[in-house]
């Protein structure tokens, strides 16, 4: 049955139809891991669904928890080395040509235009933003515009006032310092509880790019740069098994965000490399098992960049104009 027939049967159900058909021909053989991220990227979908799907294949002893992060396709032997590889698209029954397991939404195809320019506003102050001229401004339906904007309140960008308005979250000086000041307690503590569970190659595929990178600066793009961010502060870190942890640090996402829209545009791509030489020690002593070193390297960059974020905010409120939307008020 094509993915996308049968949209009424709930997503995370067809997400683990999809699992078991792969489990069942043998094209997910026994031990290997299920990653809710790459398996969400793969099926085009988020990874409520797919942490669902997995939890149905736990349910039915298809799939097992391990020491480690994700779930193992079970097997009759009591114990089985984890096998991590890529999973691809044939392992799934599905073709280059097949759609994922549901098309696009219509808040995707405005999120990244949302996004910029709430975080542009965001440096100026606190805003109204009106959801129907959101909805009206980029020509799609109410949904779509209240979607995108609650995916920009689980960053910490916009909130609701007493009056349930949604409004812009000010990155002003303070909110800044305070949200590095919880960074810089909370990630070396989830980078030393995920140490135990990154694979070797992930820290030496890290490692290559940051290193292609400091050779080729400045002459990279800013879409490369907030990869490399990514990589160090979402992606390494999501190997951390406190929940509660991540779950805090989600709320300081915002500040990547910032760095993602301004570095290279609203503010100049500075002469030196922003980050990466400090990246890369950090992952250069995660890498040689030095999680003490890995977690004093990762604070004291963060102290570092909370200065620069602050002194590229000021560069942004002196040389641009604040943005004009007709979806302000």
């Amino acid at each position: 049955m094509p993915l996308t027939e049968n949209s009424s049967t709930p997503l995370y159900v067809r997400v683990a139809d999809l699992l078991r058909r792969a489990i069942a021909s043998g094209n997910l053989p026994p031990g290997i891991v299920l990653l809710e991220g790459p398996l969400a990227e793969l099926l085009g979908v988020t990874r409520n669904p797919v942490r669902q799907a997995l939890r149905e294949l736990e349910g039915d002893g298809l799939a097992r928890r391990f020491e480690g992060r994700g779930m193992l396709v079970a097997s009759d032997a009591e114990e089985m080395a984890p096998v991590r590889v890529a999973i691809t698209p044939t392992m799934l029954g599905l073709d280059d040509s097949a759609e994922p397991v549901r098309r696009s939404q219509g808040w995707e195809s405005i999120y990244h235009a949302v996004e910029h320019d709430v975080v542009h506003l965001s440096v100026f102050g606190s805003y109204r933003l009106n959801e129907i001229e959101l909805a009206r401004h980029f020509g799609v339906g109410r949904t779509a515009a209240r979607e995108a904007l609650l995916r920009l309140e689980g960053l910490g960008l916009v909130g609701k006032d007493e009056r349930q308005r949604w409004t812009v979250t000010p990155l002003d000086d303070d909110r800044i310092r305070n949200l590095y000041e919880l960074r810089w307690l909370l990630e070396p503590a989830a980078l030393a509880n995920a140490a135990r569970c990154i694979p070797s190659e992930e820290i030496v595929r890290m490692l290559a790019r940051i290193d292609r990178a400091r050779r080729n600066y400045p002459r990279v793009t800013r879409k490369e740069l907030d990869s490399l961010e990514h990589d160090l502060h979402v992606g390494l870190l999501s190997y951390c098994r406190n929940d509660s942890i991540l779950e805090s640090l989600q709320r300081t996402r915002c500040i990547l965000t910032l760095s993602k829209h301004v570095l290279g545009a609203a503010a100049p791509m500075p002469n030196k490399d922003p980050f990466m030489e400090e990246h890369f020690v950090v992952l250069d002593a995660l890498g040689k098992g030095d999680i003490v070193g890995a977690q004093n390297a990762l604070r004291l960059h963060l102290e570092a960049s909370c200065m620069k974020i602050v002194e590229r905010v000021d560069l942004i409120q002196e040389r641009m104009p604040m943005p004009t939307l007709s979806y302000i008020g």
